[in-house]
C-alpha cells in the first residue's frame, strides 16, 4: 500500500499513529538520566541519604525498579489489548481506532516506558566502587517515577473503564465527525462548477482506501501546468489499481501541459484503511455498524441500536441545512484549480437510514425513532435533499414534502 508522500501528510500521519508521545516520554526519560547522572556525578551535587545502603542496595532499589515496570507494562497493555479486541468485535472493529488515538491511553503507556528506561540509564551509571559518590537526586526522581506510575495506572483504569463503555464510544464518534462537519467548505460556496474539456487522466497506481487529498497541492500543480484538477474519488471511497483517480481540465483558451503522474499522485493519499477528518461518511458508518451489530441475533441490545440512532440524528439534521459539499481551490480571479466532491447526503441518508431499517424489522422501537429521524431532518432540509428525504419517508408523509 502506498503511504503518504508529502510532508504535511506524513507528519499527519505521525501525530495521528500511536507510538508518538510514547516515543516522546521514552526520548525525554533517556536524556533526562543520562544527564542528571552525569551532573551530580561531576559536581557532587549535596543529597545524600536516599539510598542508605550504598551503590549495592541502589542496584537492588534500581533492579526491582527495571524488572517490575517491564512486567507491569507487559501484563496492563496485554489485558488491555484484550479488552479492545472484545469491544470492537461487539460493537465494530473500527471503533478500535478511537482508543488507538488516545491520549491518555498513550500516556500511560510512555509513562510505564519512561520509568523502566530511566532506571535503567541510572542502573548502567552507578559507581563500581563503594566510596565514589551515588547519583542520588537520580535515585529519588525514580522512586517519585514509581509513585507517578502507579497514580497514573489507577487513573488509567478508571479512565479505560469509560472509554469502553458503549454510549462514550458513540459520544467520541459523534464529536469527531461534527469535527469533520465544521470542516466543510462554507455553504454559500457555489456546489457546481463546470470545467473544461478532459485533457488527462491519471490513473491510481494501486488499491486502496482514499484517506486525504491535498488540494492546496493540487493546486499549485495545476496552475504550474495551466489547468485544473478533479479528484475522482471521494476520501472514503475504495479504488482500484487502474481506475481514474484524477482528471486534468482545460482552463478557457490555455493549452495545458502534460501533468506528470508521480506529482499528481502525490496529491492523493491511499491507505489501507478509512481514518477520520476528510471522510465525511467514516463516522456514519461506525454509527450505522454499531445499531446493525447490536440488533443481530448473537446481540440483541436494542438500546444501543437507538443511541448509535440519536448521535446519527443530530449530526444528519446539521448536514440537512447544507448541500452537498464541494472542496475548491480558486486563483485570486476565481479560476478554479482544484476540487474534490464530499459524501452525498443521499449516500449518507441509506448508510443510516436504509441499512438500519433493513436490519430492525422486528424493532419497532428502532422503527419509530428512524421515522422520526426522517420526519425531523425533512422539516428542516434544504430543497436538494427533498428526493432523498422523500424516498425514506412513510407515503402519505412523502406527498407532503415540496
Amino acid at each position: 500500500m502506498s503511504r503518504p508522500r508529502t510532508a504535511a501528510a506524513r507528519l499527519a500521519e505521525i501525530r495521528e499513529s500511536f507510538w508518538l508521545l510514547p516515543a516522546i516520554f521514552s526520548v525525554g526519560a533517556v536524556l533526562s538520566a543520562i544527564g542528571l547522572s552525569a551532573l551530580e556525578l561531576q559536581l557532587d551535587l549535596p543529597f545524600g541519604g536516599v539510598v542508605p545502603s550504598g551503590p549495592s542496595g541502589a542496584r537492588s532499589l534500581l533492579s526491582s525498579i527495571i524488572t517490575a515496570m517491564i512486567s507491569f507494562t507487559a501484563l496492563v497493555f496485554s489485558i488491555t489489548v484484550v479488552a479492545l479486541q472484545l469491544a470492537s468485535s461487539q460493537y465494530s472493529p473500527r471503533v478500535l481506532r478511537t482508543f488507538l488515538q488516545d491520549r491518555i491511553i498513550q500516556a500511560t503507556l510512555g509513562t510505564f516506558v519512561a520509568t523502566f528506561l530511566f532506571a535503567m540509564v541510572v542502573l548502567a551509571a552507578l559507581p563500581d566502587q563503594a566510596n565514589q559518590g551515588l547519583p542520588e537526586l537520580s535515585l529519588a526522581v525514580s522512586i517519585a517515577l514509581v509513585l507517578v506510575s502507579s497514580a497514573t495506572f489507577i487513573y488509567y483504569l478508571h479512565h479505560i473503564t469509560t472509554v469502553m463503555r458503549v454510549s462514550h464510544i458513540i459520544g467520541s464518534i459523534g464529536a469527531q465527525t461534527r469535527r469533520s462537519i465544521a470542516g466543510l467548505p462554507p455553504p454559500d460556496d457555489p456546489q457546481v462548477v463546470v470545467l473544461g474539456e478532459v485533457t488527462q487522466t491519471v490513473p491510481a497506481s494501486e488499491p486502496g482506501m482514499v484517506s486525504n487529498v491535498d488540494l492546496p497541492l493540487l493546486a499549485r500543480l495545476a496552475r504550474e501546468h495551466d489547468c485544473a484538477i478533479t479528484v475522482v474519488p471521494t476520501p472514503g471511497d475504495f479504488v482500484v489499481a487502474g481506475a481514474p483517480l484524477l482528471r486534468i481540465h482545460r482552463i478557457a483558451d490555455a493549452t495545458p501541459r502534460p501533468v506528470p503522474v508521480e506529482a499528481a499522485e502525490q496529491g492523493v493519499t491511499i491507505g489501507v484503511e478509512r481514518t477520520p477528518g476528510q471522510d465525511l461518511g467514516f463516522g456514519f458508518r461506525q454509527l450505522a455498524d454499531i445499531a446493525e451489530r447490536a440488533l443481530s441475533p448473537g446481540i440483541n441490545d436494542v438500546t444501543t441500536a437507538v443511541r448509535a440512532g440519536q448521535e446519527a440524528h443530530d449530526l444528519l439534521r446539521r448536514l440537512a441545512t447544507r448541500p452537498d459539499p464541494t472542496h475548491i481551490v480558486r486563483d485570486d480571479d476565481g479560476t478554479v484549480r482544484a476540487q474534490m466532491r464530499s459524501i452525498s447526503y443521499d449516500t449518507i441518508l441509506a448508510m443510516i437510514i436504509d441499512d438500519i431499517r433493513l436490519v430492525s424489522r422486528q424493532q419497532p422501537r428502532v422503527q419509530r425513532l428512524l421515522d422520526s429521524v426522517v420526519h425531523d431532518v425533512a422539516s428542516v432540509a434544504l430543497p436538494v435533499h427533498h428526493a432523498a428525504i422523500r424516498r425514506r419517508l412513510p407515503t402519505p408523509a412523502a406527498d407532503n414534502l415540496p
